[in-house]
């Protein structure tokens, strides 16, 4: 019944070579780092996008209103994996390259910077509608109270709005992050080297894909655990009594 748990030379138990390959340890916490520096790169970007588009989506102008739906629909409605490969592919391939220190020509934006850009990109158009939604659930009379009170409409935004609509929000913010942080895998796709990545390198030169796969399940649902406690515990601490309820 335990085979499965057995390397492939029978000899290294749970068939776990980074307990004892220095190598294979050194690159799986390699992409261990790389996956949480992803992921919270992205969050913090994709959150500024959603405030500064849930700002720009009430402006006066037609025209901003209407760059930022447009965002929203092209990012909303196309898989993320093929905005990936644009930017990276199509998008890359317009860049000039440059030159590093060695004096090698090297792309102007890397695959870890396209990676960043198209998720930021990406879950930044669910973060707009997402803030838009609780912007909407304010009560008018709020707003009105504060415009009564001589802020502005940047103020009225930054000190009353957004603070109210950031709480009626968390849930479903917090859904979007925890999407975010899976999104992260494609990466694998143009050889950013996150954990999936790393653990594919991992199991075909050990033959451990069955191990190998349940720990990257593992440390998946752990990260996204810490994360989901941490919006829990945010969202307590954000908490006004009757407030979205």
């Amino acid at each position: 019944m335990m085979q499965w748990l057995q390397g492939p030379d029978g000899l290294t138990g749970l068939g776990l070579s980074i307990l004892d390959d220095d190598l294979d340890r050194s690159a799986f916490l390699w992409g261990l780092w790389t996956t949480v520096w992803l992921s919270l790169v992205c969050i913090v970007l994709s959150f500024a996008i959603g405030i500064a588009g849930a700002w720009a989506q009430g402006a006066s102008s037609r025209l901003g209103r209407g760059v930022v739906s447009a965002y929203i629909q092209v990012f909303r409605n196309t898989p993320p994996l093929v905005q990936l490969y644009f930017f990276f592919f199509a998008v890359g391939s317009l860049l000039p390259s440059v030159t590093d220190s060695y004096g090698q020509s090297v792309p102007m934006v890397t695959n870890v910077g396209w990676a960043v850009v198209s998720f930021s990109l990406y879950a930044g158009a669910f973060n707009i509608e997402i803030f838009r939604a609780g912007i909407e659930a304010v009560p008018s009379t709020t707003v009105e109270a504060a415009e009564a009170l001589g802020y502005s409409r940047l103020g009225t935004y930054r000190h009353v709005v957004f603070p109210l609509a950031l709480r009626i929000s968390l849930p479903a913010l917090g859904n979007n992050l925890v999407n975010l942080v899976k999104t992260t895998t494609l990466a694998y796709a143009i050889a950013v080297p996150e954990l999936l990545y790393v653990s594919a390198q991992i199991w075909s030169e050990q033959l451990n894909v069955r191990t190998m796969m349940n720990l990257l399940l593992v440390v998946y649902i752990a990260l996204v655990g810490l994360l989901v406690l941490g919006i829990n515990r945010w969202e307590r601490a954000l908490r006004v009594p009757g407030l979205g309820r």
